[in-house]
């Protein structure tokens, strides 16, 4: 329907009776694409909003309005069709309640609160209760009674903190121009972003302040801040705005409004932070990082490939962890998609700063963090991608050249490409590149992976030809078809197991004696699990285990794979699939392979179709067929 107070339904569903003398419950259903229950509950609502001044009235599902009072009625039908849209959000709601009985003088009566929100009693309560839970974590509460209204009690502190985190409350709150200015002037060499985020302080910290809700004294630490030279800076900014506003600004206000500086993204302008003193502390604490992250997932990040600029960034973040500046990350869920490796790091670092300093980190935080991690596995990826390639054409000259414009286009820079007529190469030539692009037969065997291709590329089936053939010197049986599971060229029958233990810890000691009484592992790879096991959980989801160890009876990665027909119960989840990695002790070009083998099994862990798939094998052939999914699929 054309709806003229847009999603106001309420007024919309009065505007109906106000055309139509009777109304069915149906009808009015159809007409508002709701169901017949939300009919009746918003007529049971739109009754009590009228007051008394007229009321919906039916039998046997057929409604009629009878109107009582038209002074009033035209009054409650003017109040209710210019409503804004802006209350039938239940975040909005929240917040208009929030931001109401924060600055409330006296207890708010809920009668009064639900007639100037318009809605009924019901919905009232019903966003009450969601707000009172909301409130908990910031140990803040809603108190009232019948009669005598609702008031907010808690700190000052928490209902900023609360306000910063949650709500839109200032979100169009408009700043004086002077001030503006004033702000703008101060912070000329911080970006627009840090800019933004100290006036949405400051604007928070003038309203409240303004209107006799001081901050109060803040714990001990806060004091400590008066001494960096950024405090200097905002004192300078705040005692301009003091005097323009001809007030007196506390200390403890002016280290309220201090937090988003110390607090802020680290500067895309590297230039900028040489003039920021770094504290010396992070470095050690991403020490402990690093070496966390190969103890747990036995991936190597040389310090060196991470600059400066993360020093800083885990600097401003633990302020922010610290003093409770909020920092929301809009790429959030996409970081968790496209980088599950990198999102898994980042819950590892996010482990040892809670030990650390003993803060939680949120998930926002955690996903700038895994930002990071993202960005060294991707250069860590680009490395590999240097490779040197013979290019084999036997249709003459112009031919080989169209087929190097389109390679060129298709694949990185550093890639080194070399054109060979047929008749001119020999398999010593072609022994002597990582791997051969041909569009004819070679008239010679070759040790390197070949890829036939056509003179018109189909550039997604190469790209993905091409990233198997990295690995074609690192596992047993390397296969270049159009399969994404690079792991299943680490795989082969006696690498396969139906599980029938009873615990989790059979079922590891069961898959690693196997191996090792084969000779694929040594014989001290089992206890070495054992032991990791005791440092902390392998478990990756709820249904899936990577354990994992040194292995030195070869210099290759070796990957088990071991089912479960009954889910076996261990700490809280229940394992369907364990991979089990033993890694060769001097790794250095297995890195690859490995965060190779971490994102596949990362992606069948996301992907419960596959994984219920796995899980389901009883033979080798059946996990084949299970660990199948065609490249660009």
């Amino acid at each position: 329907m054309n709806s003229l107070f847009h999603d106001n339904r309420t007024a919309n569903l009065l505007q109906l009776f106000c055309k139509t003398p009777v109304l069915s419950v149906n009808a009015l259903a159809s007409r508002l694409e709701v169901s017949e229950r939300t009919i009746r509950n918003d007529i049971k609502a739109l009754n009590g909003l009228l007051h008394g001044s007229a009321a919906i009235e039916g039998t046997q599902g057929r409604y009629t309005l009878r109107i009582f009072d038209q002074v009033q009625f035209q009054k409650a039908f003017d109040r209710l069709s210019h409503t804004a849209p802006f209350l039938n959000s239940p975040r909005n709601r929240l917040d208009y309640i929030f931001g109401k009985l924060m600055r409330a003088e006296r207890p708010v009566l809920t009668d009064e609160l639900a007639y100037e929100m318009n809605v009924g009693r019901t919905t009232l309560m019903g966003d009450l209760k969601k707000l009172r839970t909301e409130l908990e974590p910031y140990r803040l509460s809603v108190m009232g009674k019948t009669g005598k209204g609702l008031s907010l009690h808690g700190s000052e502190s928490d209902i900023r903190r609360y306000v910063l985190d949650n709500t839109a409350i200032y979100q169009d709150y408009p700043m004086d121009v002077e001030i503006a200015q004033i702000i703008t002037a101060h912070l000329a060499g911080f970006e627009k972003s840090v800019q933004a985020t100290f006036e949405q302080f400051v604007t928070l910290m003038l309203d409240r302040f303004l209107t006799g809700h001081y901050i109060g004294t803040l714990s001990a630490h806060f004091y400590n801040l008066t001494a960096r030279p950024e405090f200097a800076a905002v004192n300078a900014l705040l005692e301009r705005i003091a005097e323009l506003l001809r007030v007196e600004i506390p200390v403890e206000e002016k280290l309220f409004a201090l937090l988003p500086i110390i607090g802020m993204r680290t500067p895309a302008d590297v230039q900028d932070l040489q003039s920021i003193p770094l504290d010396e502390t992070v470095r050690e604490l991403m020490g402990k990082v690093l070496r966390q992250i190969q103890t747990e997932m036995d991936i190597r990040i040389e310090s060196s490939a991470f600059t400066e600029e993360f020093l800083y960034h885990m600097m401003f973040m633990l302020n922010r962890l610290r003093y409770h500046v909020p920092l929301k990350n809009p790429l959030l869920e996409d970081l968790q998609e496209k980088y599950p490796l990198a999102w898994k790091m980042a819950g590892v670092a996010a482990k040892v700063i809670q030990t650390e300093y003993g803060m939680d980190v949120t998930k926002d935080e955690r996903g700038y963090l895994a930002s990071y991690f993202g960005v060294f596995l991707e250069e860590q990826d680009l490395k590999q991608k240097h490779f040197r390639a013979a290019v084999v054409c036997g249709t003459g000259r112009v031919t080989a050249r169209l087929v190097a414009v389109q390679l060129r286009r298709v694949l990185d820079s550093s890639a080194e490409l070399d054109l060979f007529a047929d008749e001119k190469v020999s398999r010593e030539i072609l022994n002597g590149y990582d791997m051969v692009l041909t569009t004819v037969d070679l008239p010679c065997p070759c040790d390197r992976p070949v890829i036939r291709i056509h003179e018109i590329l189909n550039e997604q089936e190469l790209l993905h030809k091409i990233e198997k053939a990295r690995y074609w010197d690192q596992v047993d049986i390397p296969m270049l078809d159009n399969n994404w599971f690079v792991m299943n060229g680490l795989l082969d029958e006696s690498r396969f197991f139906v599980l029938e233990a009873e615990t989790y810890d059979e079922a590891v000691s069961s898959m690693a004696e196997k191996l090792a009484a084969d000779g694929q592992v040594d014989a001290g790879f089992p206890e070495r699990l054992r032991d990791r096991e005791k440092k902390g959980t392998m478990v990756f989801g709820h249904a899936a285990a990577i354990p994992h160890s040194i292995q030195y009876a070869g210099d290759k990665l070796v990957l088990a794979v071991g089912v479960s027909p009954a889910p076996i119960h261990y700490q809280n989840h229940d394992i369907r699939v364990i991979f089990m990695l033993g890694l060769p002790a001097q790794q250095g070009h297995e890195d690859g392979l490995l965060i190779r083998v971490y994102d596949e099994i990362i992606s069948i862990v996301q992907d419960a179709g596959i994984l219920d798939k796995i899980a389901a094998a009883d033979t080798f052939q059946a996990l084949l067929r299970a660990l199948y999914r065609q490249a660009g699929k």
